[in-house]
């Protein structure tokens, strides 16, 4: 993927967009947010997984607001229970629907819709975190994480993909142990967003 690529300069240029229109809850988020922008800036190609050592991936907590739940994964190579999430793809038209496919390739439910503020889909939160999306013999590389919330309709039944290794509806004060901050945080955001 390279800058002169069309679908790629439109997708950063939905980055932008939407970062800047974003109102952070407070002034970390906000700080956050001026990062993602300062990188966006810098990096052309920010949004693709081969911008080293950091760029933009989009995610969904995938929730029930009518059981009160949130499904999550278990994700293979970090061995923590996460919300649906990835790299963005050069077929990205923008970071909603990067996040809405990566929550609905993942969560086997086919008919999400992410959560929005004044008619257009809006990130909750954002998270920067350490991971190695390449080889075992690669270093470490930053996750600029955008963040959604994926509303399940009542009921929804999930389908588990090869890219997890369990996948489960847990209650909003049921999370499991092997779930980190940046998970409970957003779990919290999308309680809270969604009663």
């Amino acid at each position: 993927m390279t800058v002169t690529d069309p679908g790629a300069s439109a997708l950063h240029a939905d980055a932008v967009r939407t970062l800047t229109r974003w109102r952070p809850a407070d002034q970390a988020q906000k700080q956050l947010r001026q990062d993602y922008l300062d990188h966006l800036a810098e990096q052309p190609e920010g949004l693709f997984r081969s911008c080293l050592p950091a760029h933009i991936t989009a995610s969904a907590a995938v929730v029930d607001p009518a059981a009160g739940r949130v499904l999550l994964t278990l994700h293979p190579k970090v061995g923590r229970w996460l919300q649906m999430g990835g790299h963005c793809e050069p077929g990205d038209r923008d970071l909603a629907s990067a996040a809405l496919r990566e929550a609905v390739e993942e969560s086997g439910i086919p008919d999400l819709t992410l959560l929005s503020a004044d008619g257009l889909p809006a990130p909750a939160k954002l998270d920067r975190h350490q991971v190695r999306c390449t080889g075992k013999d690669r270093p470490e590389n930053t996750h600029l994480d955008v963040q959604y919330i994926a509303l399940a309709p009542a009921g929804a039944q999930e389908l588990i993909s090869e890219e997890s290794l369990d996948l489960r509806w847990f209650d909003y004060d049921r999370l499991p142990e092997l779930t980190d901050h940046s998970v409970r945080d957003l779990v919290a955001r999308a309680r809270q967003l969604t009663s």
